[in-house]
């Protein structure tokens, strides 16, 4: 465990404010929640909690079968990490933090596909040579869990199928995270 240096009170409701530089290093936001975890010589331990990790055998049955029926790099994404993906870059990306592009697409709601000219966004964080071709976030309950991507090499773009793919995918895993 890494020591940061920092010392907080509890205040009389047995709250602590996790400081600034932490949450935004570690992309804690407004609303996150976050696993406790205590361990016998009296560390606390607090880690977020990702709904989508849950699903990440589900989710790598689906890259694999997205991956073997159109041949194209498949990924699917929690809100901070590459979680499953198939096709070549497999080892290189899986469990990589996502990129700040990523963040925004997601952020936003909407179905991105890259056109011609677009500037290449990057999927995860030292990983620039891997693009997004398409990304559609998974919504369930109104928030953003997560995206499913077709991940492109260099300056290649996705198709129609992909765009509607992904959407598909993306809106089956928002429905089963609701039940």
């Amino acid at each position: 465990m890494k020591a940061t240096g920092i010392v907080r009170r509890i205040d009389e409701l047995g709250r602590i404010v996790i400081p600034k530089e932490i949450r935004r290093t570690m992309r804690i936001r407004e609303g996150d929640p976050l696993e406790i975890y205590t361990e016998k010589d009296g560390e606390v331990i607090f880690k977020k909690y990702s709904p989508m990790g849950e699903l990440s055998d589900f989710a790598g049955h689906m890259c694999d079968t997205i991956n073997k029926t159109t041949g194209c790099v498949s990924a699917i994404s929690d809100r901070d990490n590459l979680i499953a993906v198939c096709g070549l870059p497999r080892r290189e990306l899986t469990g990589k933090r996502i990129s700040e592009d990523l963040e925004h697409i997601m952020e936003g709601r909407q179905v991105y596909q890259r056109r011609y000219g677009d500037r290449v966004q990057s999927v995860a964080e030292g990983a620039e040579r891997y693009g997004i071709g398409v990304a559609a976030p998974i919504i369930s309950e109104g928030d953003v869990m997560g995206c499913v991507l077709f991940i492109n090499e260099g300056d290649a773009v996705s198709g129609e199928v992909e765009y509607k793919l992904a959407q598909t995918a993306a809106g089956f895993l928002g429905r089963q995270m609701e039940s």
